[in-house]
């Protein structure tokens, strides 16, 4: 008797590749959070953003470790590795910037507290406008330019507090902070970046 086998074909599961991308910029947020209660002043909150960092890559591997076996994705993966990694590089500025401030021995003050409550801002809307992909065209851009425009009041407050910085006398405070609140402004183009490919990929799929 022969034996009959049975071969079977199946394709790729397709993966949540925005759900994935979601759970990235989670920790993310995780870690602004720990950012702006850092900057408000509580030394301990340095902890949660070292701690979300190896978490943000873990979240990003997965992502690109989906994007390499999926056949069929929701958006395109170039799109998708993009946003990825612009949500990357906002963690890792973030625990850049604490450990700046900690190896220059600078204390945060109101100016970085504010920029760090905008950064926050902005990307919890970025993640509004990523919940919005593929479904609501209209609600993700509109969640995509306030996080712009979000980014770009922050853009006022560190030319404002730049200004500051003349009336302080001590020098390496003064140069500190400035470079804390360069850093600040730099991770504010990364999201107007990250913001402006979502719209990039909305107008792609309409």
């Amino acid at each position: 008797m022969t034996a009959h086998r049975n071969h079977r074909w199946f394709l790729p599961e397709t993966p949540d590749a925005i759900g994935l991308l979601r759970r990235q910029t989670a920790v993310t947020i995780e870690a602004l959070e720990g950012l702006k209660a850092w900057a408000e002043g509580d030394a301990s909150a340095a902890e949660i953003v070292r701690e979300a960092e190896p978490r943000g890559d873990a979240a990003k591997r997965d992502l690109l470790n989906a994007l390499r076996e999926a056949f069929i994705l929701q958006m395109e993966p170039e799109d998708l590795f993009t946003l990825s990694r612009g949500i990357d590089w906002i963690l890792n500025h973030a625990r850049d910037l604490i450990e700046e401030a900690q190896a220059m021995g600078v204390s945060p003050g109101p100016g970085l507290a504010a920029m760090a409550a905008l950064l926050l801002e902005a990307t919890r809307q970025i993640d509004d406008a990523i919940a919005q992909l593929g479904s609501d065209d209209e609600a993700c851009t509109t969640a995509a330019d306030a996080a712009i425009k979000t980014a770009r009041r922050l853009e006022h407050v560190y030319y404002a507090e730049t200004a500051k910085l003349l009336e302080v006398d001590d020098i390496r405070t003064r140069i500190s902070l400035r470079e804390l609140y360069r850093r600040c402004d730099l991770v504010s183009h990364i999201v107007v970046d990250v913001a402006e490919r979502v719209v990039y990929a909305v107008v792609k799929e309409s």
